[in-house]
């Protein structure tokens, strides 16, 4: 496929302005390169470690386009696949192929490195790495690039011995052909890097529940073939200036994972190898610290649950080992590409020599049913733990002429304190049912089942059963988020015997995805189909009828349903404005009647209790 030129491609606003500004601006906002001036980012200590041996010698016919540049840039998508072919070609270890396409066509590029099949003449265990899926945090990528030439000519001796490695170099190569100095300007280097977004601005981390984008759906069946027994996905962290360089964590950072034996591996065995390996290296790692308050460091890091639009959370919920890796962004590319080029190893051999355990693991995970699904929860009234020591940054502060308020400089100076661990306490939590019910209509909810891999079966004759309905009180569209309007809403449940037509889709909960199949079926879920805002359906107002007709209609279901009666004098009691409003009564008394609208606010996918 042929691409247009950057300069020939339209322009977002966003591009646009940063354009005319740096054009303006001129060497006071940026130099040639397009890399920041000296004085924003702030200034970091010198670094040197064992990883430098890495590093590939200048005259290496096999040096990688970061290595050459001496880590100042990163490669263009076509210098990427063009290396990519070299070493294929190069050595019988590798072998370049594809999964998918992007927005805009370009190949979505894997690399399979295996040195044949095991012992038992199988196929063996693959450990899956992708970088890329936020375009500017691209260390992954460079770091990818120098074990795969690593590997091609025999410097990783016994490495794939009892795994195979697929690497995704550019999960995102829409968002990373839209390179640009103005991109994540909280990143020190490379001096240009891509954006957070694809090319319809999705957000690839997260999409993973709702699947919208192409890339999404191409690395979801990838998962699925692959199977693999341990997920990477490197990303490059914001928040504040701290003495470490290479964090990663998993879902709920292990503490709050939906599944517990994959969890435990992580906490027990990945993470102890993953650290050993980068402090031998002379890397400064730990778990990642997310901050409660960038401006106030000392006010502790945040772990939560996390549900399945992350790359962490779906690989929870699906069973899958998954560690992201989340770089810190004020320290140089050199050595953030060095400590991830690092961990990557240390990931394939911690994930061979645990092959069995994590096998056991997955196994275990999907296997177990769970009673119930945690679906909100809040921050615990007390630290659940701390981090002594922590390796922190002293700053002071600065009013800004630009913003008017105080503002952080950091000083480059080392300190230490001990930092809060901020958990969760549950909120709400659900009892899940044997099975969901979605008519056979939802063409695009049976659409993302299918996809997710979660098995139904569609029924030849109608059944009539006792189900649990759910009515929506008060929804709310949100903001525009991520390429769809979430829905705010509390819920009704309410049982009733139901006659599911044929060809209804019944989606039992005892499966080894049937977590996942509750995370996006159970309304109350955050990353549901429901919040999601899936069911635009529902909102509008149904039709009705004449005034003259509805309230004699009206006053008879009152004087026939005491039920109905009761809780409507209940709702004219505790709402002055809805007790004043004729209309709203009317459509209430339709509405909650036994002869409502089937769409107006019921959720169309019952639950089997």
């Amino acid at each position: 496929m042929t691409y247009m030129p950057v300069a020939l491609r339209r322009l977002s606003a966003p591009t646009i302005l940063a354009a005319a500004l740096l054009s303006a601006a001129g060497a006071a906002a940026q130099d040639e390169a397009g890399t920041l001036p000296a004085t924003v980012l702030p200034a970091v200590p010198e670094w040197s470690g064992a990883s430098e041996a890495l590093i590939a010698a200048g005259d290496d016919p096999w040096i990688t386009p970061a290595e050459a540049a001496g880590f100042t840039t990163t490669p263009r998508y076509a210098e990427v696949q063009t290396f990519l072919q070299r070493l294929d070609a190069a050595s019988p270890l590798l072998t370049l192929g594809t999964f998918g396409q992007s927005g805009e066509g370009r190949d979505l590029l894997m690399v399979r490195a295996s040195t044949g099949p095991g012992a038992d003449g199988t196929t063996k265990p693959v450990v899956l790495i992708q970088a890329g899926i936020h375009a500017g945090e691209i260390d992954g990528k460079d770091a990818g690039l120098m074990l795969l030439r690593d590997i091609a000519q025999g410097r990783t001796e016994g490495l794939l011995d009892q795994v195979d490695l697929v690497f995704v170099p550019i999960y995102n190569p829409d968002g990373h052909e839209m390179m640009s100095g103005w991109n994540f300007l909280h990143i020190n280097g490379p001096q240009a890097k891509g954006t957070v977004a694809n090319a319809r601005n999705l957000n690839l981390n997260r999409d993973y529940a709702k699947a919208d984008a192409p890339e999404t759906r191409a690395m979801i069946r990838l998962l699925q073939r692959l199977d693999p027994i341990l997920y990477v996905d490197a990303h490059v962290s914001a928040g504040f200036d701290m003495g470490y360089d290479i964090t990663f964590t998993y879902a709920g950072w292990g503490t709050y994972a939906r599944h517990r034996n994959t969890a435990d591996w992580l906490q027990d065995r990945f993470g102890p190898a993953a650290m050993a390996a980068l402090t031998e290296a002379g890397h400064f790692p730990i778990i990642y610290p997310s901050p409660i308050d960038t401006k106030n460091p000392q006010a502790g890091i945040r772990y939560s649950p996390e549900g399945p639009r992350y790359s962490t959370g779906y690989g929870d919920f699906i069973s899958v080992p998954t560690v992201l890796v989340e770089n810190h962004s004020l320290k140089p590319y050199r050595q953030r590409v060095l400590g991830t080029r690092v961990l990557f190893e240390a990931a394939l051999q911690v994930a061979a020599r645990d092959m069995d355990r994590i096998i056991a693991a997955k196994a275990a995970d999907r296997a177990s049913r769970p009673e119930q699904l945690l679906t909100k929860w809040r921050p615990a009234a007390e630290p659940i733990g701390q981090v002594e020591g922590f390796r922190g940054v002293a700053f002071d502060t600065y009013v800004s002429p630009a913003s008017g308020r105080q503002e952080q400089r950091w000083l480059g100076r080392p300190i230490t304190f001990r930092m809060p661990i901020v958990g969760q306490e549950p909120v709400e939590t659900v009892r899940l049912p044997r099975a969901w019910w979605v008519p056979a209509a939802e063409h695009v909810v049976i659409d993302r089942l299918r996809l997710h891999a979660i098995t139904f079966e569609v029924i030849d004759a109608p059944r009539t059963l006792m189900l649990d309905r759910v009515t929506l009180t008060d929804p709310e569209p949100q903001p525009a988020y991520e390429g769809r309007f979430p829905l705010k809403t509390t819920m009704q449940h309410r049982q009733a015997q139901e006659v599911m037509p044929a060809g209804s889709i019944r989606v039992p909960y005892d499966q080894p995805n049937g977590l996942l199949a509750a995370a996006l079926l159970e309304p109350e879920s955050s990353d549901s189909f429901l919040a999601w805002g899936f069911f635009p359906q529902l909102l509008p107002a149904p039709s009705s009828s004449e005034d003259f007709v509805l309230a004699p209609l009206a006053d008879l279901l009152l004087e026939r349903d005491p039920q109905l009666r009761a809780a409507f004098e209940r709702r004219l009691a505790a709402d002055p404005a809805f007790a004043a409003d004729g209309d709203a009564r009317l459509h209430w008394i339709m509405d909650n009647g036994p002869h409502a609208d089937p769409w107006h606010h019921l959720y169309p996918v019952r639950r089997e209790l």
